[in-house]
């Protein structure tokens, strides 16, 4: 899996897509970091609520969600 940066201003989290997403994306989820931060949010309702968890906590949800 890749991840493509979507467009922004550099104001805001700059928001990346999976590789594995649909042509229109309109089934994916998001991922934004920061140094501190991992922000998760569901392509088809990007102004909706969204996730936060510190890096560890990503990296161990990522290593599980790939083991399974």
């Amino acid at each position: 899996m890749s991840l493509t940066p979507l467009a922004g201003d550099g104001t805001e989290l700059e928001w990346c897509k999976s590789s594995y997403s649909n042509p229109d994306g309109a089934a994916c989820v998001e991922v934004a970091y920061t140094p501190d931060t991992v922000h998760v949010r569901d392509s088809k309702r990007a102004q909706g609520p969204q996730l936060a968890f510190d890096p560890e906590q990503w990296a161990a949800f990522v290593s599980y969600a790939t083991d399974h």
